[in-house]
């Protein structure tokens, strides 16, 4: 994009300047709905992790009940073996086969007290499991519903900031012309490299208003005549005078 070659360096400040001051806002807005996204994020992510939690405790509950049908089935085998055993001690003939009969009989017997005591434990199992589904559903409903409220508030910042962050957009590609590219490129690296983002800042109480180290009362003055861009020595932002900033100190 074209700079305005003729821009005298004041109107470079105070483009400068008011560049800052825009993405100052731009950036409150973004850490205004960046928070949200972040909850958002983690709500689902909860979410997704009670859905597989119930689909797991589900399963095992299906896979208990299916042991206890198979175990219903094997005492039922084991009660119709006793019953034809029995039939058959009428008519044994000797004493070998009356141990014989006798020995299974006592095995079935065992099979269904085994069986019944798998399918007490299964049971117990599963009304245990049953009690943990039912607190990890009514949470997942709970969440759910935060989820809902959560997106619909994004939802409103969303259509709340857009038409101001649109506007601050046209606002800062107005402010870019003025400045040209080697001087807004240092201002976008300076940006990225301080925590706060500010890259241009007022002298403040003799001060830089960035990391706050003394200003000597002549570079205060080169600041103010808006002859040059001046920097902090201690930490590279650009210095403007508090009247370019607008700002009015109390004595």
């Amino acid at each position: 994009m074209a700079k305005a070659k003729q821009s005298t360096v004041e109107e470079k400040l105070v483009a400068l300047y008011k560049l800052q001051s825009i993405d100052t806002e731009i950036d409150k807005i973004k850490i205004l709905r960046g928070e949200l996204p972040l909850e958002v994020q983690d709500l689902e992510d909860e979410i997704a992790g009670l859905q597989t939690r119930v689909a797991n405790i589900s399963e095992e509950i299906a896979t208990f009940d299916s042991s206890i049908k198979e175990k219903e089935s094997l005492m039922t085998d084991s009660k119709a073996l006793i019953v034809k055993y029995d039939e058959q001690l009428k008519n044994i003939r000797n004493n070998r086969e009356f141990d014989s009969l006798n020995k299974e009989i006592e095995f079935q017997n065992l099979e269904i007290e085994l069986a019944e005591k798998r399918i007490n434990e299964a049971k117990a199992t599963i009304s245990s499991k049953k009690e943990v589904k039912s607190g990890a559903e009514m949470r997942l409903i709970d969440r759910t519903d935060d989820l809902t409220a959560k997106n619909s508030e994004l939802d409103g910042i969303i259509a709340e900031t857009q038409k101001d962050e649109e506007k601050l957009d046209k606002e800062s590609v107005v402010a870019e012309k003025v400045i040209d590219d080697r001087l807004l490129n240092a201002y976008k690296r300076l940006r990225g490299s301080v925590r706060n983002g500010l890259a241009v800042v007022p002298v403040l109480r003799d001060a830089c208003g960035g990391c706050f180290n003394s200003v000597p009362p002549q570079r205060q003055m080169d600041i103010a005549a808006r002859k040059k861009v001046i920097v902090c020595e201690h930490c590279g932002r650009v210095l403007v005078d508090k009247l370019m900033a607008g700002i009015e100190e109390a004595e």
